[in-house]
């Protein structure tokens, strides 16, 4: 299998892969980590969608897709830190004043997972930063020590698929998800 990782700059294969089945529900699309608290609260149903498309139709992609084929079979959102709520986060420290990007949410089609579309998608995460003048790339994944991790919160990915991708620990962090702590982890560019 060959995975081709791309801006996601078309709308209908971002919401393929971040978007509810029905129009009207209220799901993530990817922008609890993009947008300030009080903007996520107020995006309800079908103006969250419309968000996202305003996204994908901007200069900079709000991510990178991967596809198998002409198959859309991925997503991964990557932004610059200070464009996130990381940016504020208290619990995810700042290891100094870079203007880092930021990798926070991996995710791969079922019938599609255990394939090394993680991978791709993270090293493409880190070409699409490092095309936009990114110094140095962040992902605030699970050190999970090899333990299965509940899928719906495997999206921030595991220490070990960040050190495969060449990231190193630079700073614990106060947040757990599914009970396993976060680190912070960086790869310089």
């Amino acid at each position: 299998m060959t995975v081709d990782v791309r801006p996601a700059s078309t709308f209908d294969d971002v919401a393929t892969m971040v978007g509810p089945k029905r129009p009207d529900a209220n799901v993530c699309w990817c922008l609890s980590y993009r947008i300030p608290s009080r903007l996520n609260r107020e995006l309800v149903g079908e103006a969250r969608g419309a968000y996202v498309r305003e996204l994908c139709a901007r200069d900079v992609a709000p991510g990178v897709l991967a596809y198998d084929g002409g198959e859309v079979v991925g997503w991964a959102g990557v932004a610059p830190r200070a464009d996130t709520t990381f940016a504020t986060a208290r619990l995810i420290p700042h290891v100094d004043d870079l203007p880092v990007w930021s990798v926070w949410c991996i995710r791969v089609r079922p019938g599609h997972r255990g394939t090394g579309i993680s991978h791709a998608l993270l090293a493409g995460a880190v070409e699409f930063a490092r095309a936009h003048g990114a110094p140095a790339v962040e992902g605030y994944p699970v050190d999970n020590g090899g333990e299965k991790v509940n899928l719906t919160m495997a999206y921030v990915g595991t220490r070990a698929l960040f050190e495969k991708a060449g990231f190193t620990v630079a700073a614990e962090t106060g947040s757990r998800l599914d009970g396993f702590p976060r680190v912070l982890m960086r790869l310089p560019l």
